[in-house]
């Protein structure tokens, strides 16, 4: 039976994980980027109800994109409330920019985040540069996730750990 509620803990500072992401793609490349915000999603933000399961980056004239990020309106600010589904700018240094774009171009790489935290008083979002896992790539890491798993419990209880 396993331990706990079930539900995994972030890392301190984390708003959101998306730990599907690791499941379905094999990343590839990883890259921190700032995030264009208004205050209630600032506000929104802090109190760690955002979700990036379904999230992906895309390059639109020029710059780089974040589409289907959930971040949930912000209670106090009623009728002052953002679109919590809407498309935010990201914020990336044009030859990082130009790299991604050329690496993108490559035939099923997509650009993927898988975290969504503060940085001081700053959003940050980490994208990686991701390609697709076919379903046996993803059978290979269940499986050696699951022998990785057997060992440590056979060294822990033979007293090596």
């Amino acid at each position: 039976m396993a331990k706990g509620t079930g539900k995994r803990k972030m890392a301190s500072g984390d708003v959101a994980t998306n730990r599907l992401a690791a499941h379905r793609f094999e990343f590839l490349d990883r890259i921190e980027c700032g995030m264009v915000l208004t205050g209630t999603e600032v506000k929104a933000l802090r109190t760690g109800t955002a979700q990036i399961k379904d999230g992906y980056a895309a390059v639109q004239h020029g710059e780089l994109w974040l589409h289907n990020v959930h971040i949930p309106p912000y209670g106090p600010a009623s009728r002052d409330n953002h679109d919590p589904e809407r498309p935010r700018k990201l914020l990336i240094h044009r030859r990082e920019l130009d790299k991604l774009v050329g690496q993108v171009k490559e035939k099923g790489l997509t650009l993927v985040p898988t975290r969504l935290y503060f940085k001081g008083p700053r959003a940050k979002v980490e994208i990686a540069l991701a390609r697709g896992k076919n379903a046996y790539d993803k059978r290979e890491t269940i499986k050696a996730r699951d022998q990785k798993r057997e060992t440590d419990r056979a060294l822990r209880e033979a007293g090596y750990r």
